[in-house]
């Protein structure tokens, strides 16, 4: 890290800048937005869906571009539109689908769709309340390309999951990870993250990862983390991310990621380097 303020601001959500209760503080608002006065552009990078953005947009007041699914698709939450995506392919998905479910028994299956939308089969216990969730036999959610597969298994926790399944599926099937501890697995097309969405949002607009500082928390958030040019984690990260980053800042819940970004876009600090 340089002198010079970081043109480009990467956050992730969920355990990042939002607090256990569900919202973002004030203090972090408004660090996002001294940040975008400084000059920066601000990214959301997510595991979430865009339909789950809404809110978002409205606790951070950021409009910009998110994304989404941990780089399966770039929303804009401006428009509330899905401009891009790079989705997981039918035979893809169902030939993992079979092979976990022969190696890992007692899993239950769900898809995140290109268009937002969300399906289960009924062996599958959502942890979280969906209004328009789809409960259908798997053989018909897997009908289109989807954002995410996701496989939950009530009996394993999500490190101990992710270690079976990739020992089953290469890296060059799919990429798999996750960003929770509840036995859930997050899978989308191979060679598809966080990191390499964002890569080609920033270098779009004449940046790289060296201009680039990202937060993070979860093993979802590794890739993007080793990608930029300084990278943080709060303090209620997974060990795997702790390990990995160049900084550690306060947890989630005390506004660590706005530490930061008051520090870095303090109107004392050397401006940022032009390009």
């Amino acid at each position: 890290m340089t002198a010079l303020s970081p043109s480009v601001v990467a956050t992730d959500l969920d355990g990042t800048i939002v607090r256990s209760d569900g919202t973002i503080s004030s203090r972090t608002r408004a660090a996002l937005g001294l940040a975008t006065s400084a000059g920066a552009t601000v990214v959301i990078v997510t595991g979430r869906p865009p339909r789950w953005m809404r809110h978002i947009a409205v606790q951070t007041g950021h409009r910009g571009l998110a994304v989404c699914a941990n780089g399966a698709l770039v929303y804009d939450l401006a428009t509330e539109t899905i401009i891009e995506s790079h989705p997981l392919g039918v035979d893809v998905a169902r030939s993992l689908v079979a092979s976990l479910r022969a190696a890992i028994p007692g899993l239950g299956f769900a898809v995140e769709t290109v268009d937002s939308e969300f399906g289960h089969e009924p062996a599958y216990r959502p942890r979280w309340a969906d209004d328009g969730a789809i409960v259908a036999d798997l053989e018909a959610l897997l009908s289109a390309p989807l954002a995410k597969l996701l496989a939950r298994h009530e009996g394993l926790d999500s490190d101990e999951l992710l270690r079976r399944a990739r020992a089953v599926v290469g890296d060059a099937t799919a990429t798999m990870t996750h960003s929770s501890r509840d036995g859930l697995l997050e899978i989308s097309a191979a060679g598809i993250s966080k990191a390499t969405t964002l890569a080609s949002m920033v270098a779009r607009t004449g940046h790289d990862a060296a201009d680039v500082v990202a937060f993070g928390d979860m093993p979802n958030d590794l890739p993007m983390l080793a990608w930029a040019g300084h990278s943080v984690a709060v303090a209620n990260a997974h060990p795997e991310v702790l390990s990995l980053v160049d900084e550690v800042t306060a947890s989630n819940d005390d506004d660590g990621v706005a530490i930061v970004l008051e520090r870095l876009y303090s109107p004392t600090r050397h401006p940022r380097a032009p390009r």
